[in-house]
């Protein structure tokens, strides 16, 4: 079974790996404009323009998400819709090819006869796409999150989207766990000022 799309969600929408592996199909859904609601990709399939998951699910004791404030509905940006698609087509040959011998837990990232995700498969196959990358194997799929807090804040996304996005239940978690990440918004002044004013240094 091909680990690529859970990578690609991973990084698009800073969800956690025990969330990524307790994502539902039914979970997976496409905004149908004559319906004015989500629906399932599983109902209403891929031809749409706008997608999202529900993250509702962690696996964790009870299968809840780690606290009430980390279970949110967020839209997908294109490449992780795509990536969802070609990972779903791919499941359903790996289906057919299992049989009888496949069990059915409705998982988008599962096994290749359906059974859930073990997080050590994760990562090992994690650490081979950065041993490819010839970028060592000591990373983790944790970085992929990290690298989503980063990629928010050096856009200019606010602290308190952020803390939504990654499921936080305040701005203080995010900056406490990610600090290294954010980018120090007190630099906005100067910079601003530099480009109203010229640079002095080269006045």
């Amino acid at each position: 079974m091909s680990y690529e799309a859970v990578q690609v969600i991973s990084l698009t929408t800073g969800v956690r790996t025990e969330e990524a592996r307790a994502l539902c199909w039914d979970h997976v859904v496409a905004w149908v404009p004559k319906l004015k609601s989500w629906r399932p990709v599983t109902e209403v399939g891929f031809k749409h323009a706008k997608f999202a998951i529900y993250v509702w699910r962690a696996v964790r004791d009870g299968g809840d998400t780690k606290t009430r404030k980390s279970r949110r509905t967020l839209e997908l940006p294109k490449l992780a819709t795509e990536a969802l698609r070609h990972h779903h087509t791919r499941q359903v040959a790996h289906k057919l090819r299992a049989g009888e011998a496949w069990q059915d837990h409705n998982l988008v990232f599962c096994t290749s006869v359906g059974t859930p995700l073990d997080a050590a498969n994760v990562r090992r196959v994690f650490r081979k796409i950065t041993k490819d990358a010839k970028i060592g194997t000591d990373w983790t799929p944790r970085e992929l999150r990290h690298s989503f807090v980063s990629i928010m804040s050096d856009q200019g996304v606010p602290i308190e989207t952020i803390a939504d996005l990654v499921g936080h239940a305040g701005t203080s978690v995010t900056e406490a766990v990610y600090r290294h990440q954010l980018r120090p918004v007190i630099t906005k002044g100067a910079h601003t000022m530099n480009t109203i004013f010229g640079d002095s240094r080269h006045g």
